[in-house]
Formats: C-alpha cells, sequence, structure tokens
C-alpha cells in the first residue's frame, strides 16, 4: 500500500530511497518534509522517494486514485491502515483495478481524550497544510514535464473524513495563496467530504473551502445531525468561544451560495447502522463485509463522475 505522510520518523528526517521508514509517535508535530511511502506489512514501511512513488501511482493497473485524509485522533495503527484496506477491499470487491485508495496520514495525537487532544489537531491539521501544498506544486510540475506521450491520465479524487476536512480545505487555501497565480486547477474529480469537522459555512463563496468546489467536478458531502463524534467537537468549540454547526452535522449552511457542483447527501438514517453508537465512521461496510449505502453512492460517483441526488432542484439527497 503506498502513502503519503507528513509526520515525521525516527532517526533522519532527511529523505533516503529504499530506507526503512518508522513512524515516531512521539512527535506530534508536522514536518516541512512530505515522505512518500509503501507498507509492505503491518508495522514495516519503506520510504520509496517522490519520483519511484509517482512512478508506481502512473504504472498502478487502476483507473482511478483516491487519496484518503484520515480524522483526528487516528495514527497510523491500528486506526488508518485498516481502515484503507477495508476501503481497498470494498472497492476491490465492486470492480477489480478500478480504484487504488492511498492514504494521506498528518500528525495527530490520541492519548489525552477527545476534547484535550481536539485542538492540538486542529493546529496540526492546519500547519500541515503548508507541506501538503507544495507536495501539490511538486505534483503539477512533475506531471507538466512529462512527454505527452506519457502523461499519467488517472482520475484523482479525495475522500476526506471528519478533521481531514480540515486538512483539506487547509492545504488548497496554502496551494492558491502560495503557488498558483490563476486560481486551483480543475485537478480531482470527485471531493467526497464525509462527516466534514470544519463550519458549516466553509463551501460558501469567499469562504476558503470554496478552492474544493473550484478544484473538483463534484462535492459530496455526507452528513447526520446525530454523528456523536461531531458533537463532541461541538462542545469542544463552544467550550473555545467558537460557536458554529459543522459542516458534516447539517451539510452546506447555504446551498445557494455554494457552486453548482456542491451535492447534499444526507445519512442521518444510516449512519448508526453503520458505526454504532458513534455514528461517525458509516462509509464503510456494515460490520459483516457487505458495503453499506453510503460507500455505495460514492462508489457510484466515482465510477460514473456523476452524483446521484433526488432532488436535483435543490442539489440534495437522502440516503
Amino acid at each position: 500500500m503506498l502513502f503519503i505522510t507528513n509526520r515525521e520518523p525516527k532517526f533522519s528526517i532527511q529523505t533516503k530511497k529504499n530506507r526503512e521508514f518508522d513512524f515516531d509517535l512521539k512527535r506530534n508535530a508536522p514536518s516541512n518534509s512530505i515522505y512518500c511511502c509503501e507498507r509492505v506489512d503491518k508495522d514495516k514501511y519503506i520510504e520509496l522517494g517522490s519520483t519511484k512513488w509517482l512512478k508506481r501511482i502512473k504504472e498502478s493497473t487502476a483507473e482511478q486514485i483516491l487519496f484518503f485524509i484520515h480524522g483526528f485522533s487516528n495514527l497510523p495503527e491500528p486506526d488508518i491502515f485498516p481502515r484503507t484496506e477495508k476501503l481497498q477491499k470494498l472497492f476491490d470487491e465492486k470492480e477489480k483495478n478500478l480504484v487504488q485508495v492511498i492514504p494521506v496520514i498528518w500528525p495527530c495525537d490520541n492519548d489525552l481524550g477527545i476534547v484535550v487532544d481536539y485542538w492540538d489537531d486542529q493546529e496540526s491539521a492546519d500547519m500541515s497544510a503548508f507541506s501538503f501544498a507544495r507536495a501539490l506544486q511538486f505534483f503539477m510540475k512533475w506531471r507538466d514535464e512529462q512527454p505527452d506521450d506519457k502523461q499519467c491520465l488517472k482520475r484523482i479524487n479525495v475522500l476526506a473524513h471528519s478533521m481531514g476536512n480540515r486538512v483539506y480545505r487547509e492545504t488548497l487555501s496554502v496551494w492558491n495563496k502560495y503557488h498558483l497565480s490563476d486560481g486551483t486547477p480543475l485537478l480531482f474529480r470527485n471531493s467526497i467530504l464525509m462527516a466534514a469537522d470544519i463550519v458549516n459555512e466553509s463551501l460558501g463563496k469567499g469562504e476558503k473551502g470554496h478552492l474544493i468546489s473550484e478544484s473538483s467536478r463534484n462535492v459530496s458531502v455526507y452528513y447526520a445531525s446525530d454523528d456523536l463524534a461531531l458533537r463532541a467537537s461541538k462542545i469542544s468549540n463552544l467550550k473555545n468561544r467558537v460557536a458554529s454547526r459543522r459542516l458534516g452535522h447539517s451539510g452546506p449552511e447555504n446551498m445557494d451560495n455554494t457552486q453548482h457542483n456542491v451535492f447534499s447527501i444526507d445519512c442521518d438514517n444510516v449512519n448508526h447502522k453503520y458505526d454504532n453508537p458513534k455514528g461517525h465512521s458509516y462509509f464503510l461496510d456494515d460490520g459483516n463485509g457487505k458495503a453499506g449505502v453510503v460507500f455505495e453512492h460514492l462508489f457510484n460517483s466515482i465510477k460514473t463522475g456523476r452524483v446521484e441526488i433526488s432532488d436535483k432542484q435543490n442539489r440534495r439527497h437522502t440516503l
């Protein structure tokens, strides 16, 4: 499994191709560097270097790439990699060689409890934007330098979960501010914002998250009002005098103020069925290995490039 991270490794922080890579979990601050790696087994990783890593993606048999940006209080093992494996298994069972899932691992903490860690992870998410923005710029440069007959033509999708949406939003904001002159390019086929732990006006015109709409063909916002993990997030925000609904609780605050390619998908009826009792990670299976309706919906969006909605006028759908 390929992955990219700005978590610092043990020993030297200098990139070294083909060395054993081991996360330094005691360091919770984002690195200025990006490490392009492969997980060859549980707790066993190799640093490939950016050139070899990109070549591996280009030569992959998968038609599309899905970058998975995890949420807060998640560690590589036992959280992020097993979840990525489950996602990959679900995609392969639907259609082999359609999607390759690549986790984007940013440094967060999980040893002090949700409310305490929450603010540390927010800061880490914001600071991670600078290294991931440089990674995006490097990718664009690499892509533009390829001869016409050797271009990487794979479609790229993003699935951001929980606070991973903050990482995604801030990355595009930093990329636009420091690296681009004419706005963000249309780089992503689907941006899937799952149980997003960002304010619900984030996708509105003039907001930072509007860049997600500009850089994507489709933006699917999956939300559930009884998501208990986001209720804990809300408590933490209120405690720190930040009063705003979360995008993953209510969907976009005002659909009329969002770009036409933003779709609002209500998961209230199913989120606890697939993630009991929190109702937060409801985009996988039913606990018995069978794909849930949320996964089926996002799979269809990735497969077809179109988001299934029942209320086309208001760009809304209920699962």
